[in-house]
């Protein structure tokens, strides 16, 4: 099997790439589209020139690793994938030969971690309209989508993965739960800037307090990402 998680930045799904990671059965890579993402829309992005260096710059060959033989022969193969990598001339149809999954946050809690990670966000770079093109694109090729949600992941890590571990017809396995400090031998070079707080920790955080409060500038992205946040919340698993 092979599981595209799709999410936008700031969103658990580092935490998710490490816990699929100390499964048995399989393999991880980390958002494999990303030296494409900067290559073609040449957007400014922290240690821009090492991700363009190390990475795959064509976004055609990043669809073949991604549909081909499974590293290192294992059964199942998690990519982590960011939605705001699927620009406009990238071909979609790859994604009938994955089962699609989407990990959704609240926007508030979203805007407010990229702000302080980066700058402050358009709507573009917390990639919620584009979650929502990829959900439709996914439900337009016949597959019902997973939806989870980040806070139901970490008010209650176990239960919530043995839910999508039910959802993909795979079998929880416990590890999945912790991880080694430090980081793990697929994280993408850009680890170093992005993910201090993953690498510092041996498992997920507990549940989030209340949203945070936005600068009256950053009001406007979060009223126009909430409604994508809902509506794909209204689909999200239930346990």
């Amino acid at each position: 099997m092979r599981i595209a998680m799709w999410s936008g930045p700031r969103n658990l799904s580092t935490a998710m790439m490490y816990a699929f990671a100390q499964r048995s059965d399989c393999a991880v890579v980390d958002e494999p589209f990303y030296a494409a993402y900067l290559a073609q829309t040449g957007i400014s992005h922290p240690m821009r020139d090492q991700i363009l260096a190390e990475g795959t710059r064509d976004a055609n060959a990043v669809i073949a690793a991604c549909t081909g033989p499974i590293p290192g022969q294992m059964p199942h193969f998690y990519q982590k994938h960011m939605t705001q990598h699927m620009v406009a001339g990238i071909d979609r149809s790859w994604m009938a030969q994955v089962s699609n999954v989407f990990l959704i946050r609240h926007p508030a809690r979203v805007v407010a971690s990229y702000a302080a990670k980066r700058e402050r966000p358009t709507l573009a770079d917390i990639g919620f309209s584009q979650q929502a093109d990829l959900y439709d694109h996914a439900v337009a090729l016949g597959q019902d989508p997973v939806v989870i949600d980040s806070a139901d992941i970490r008010d209650n890590p176990e239960k919530a993965l043995t839910a999508l571990c039910a959802a993909l017809g795979l079998n929880f396995e416990p590890a999945m739960l912790g991880w080694p400090r430090g980081g793990i031998a697929q994280d993408g070079v850009w680890a170093t800037h992005w993910y201090g707080a993953v690498h510092n920790s041996t498992g997920f955080a507990g549940p989030e307090g209340a949203l945070p409060e936005l600068d009256d500038d950053m009001r406007p992205v979060l009223e126009r990402a909430l409604p994508i946040y809902l509506e794909l919340e209204r689909r999200k698993l239930r346990f």
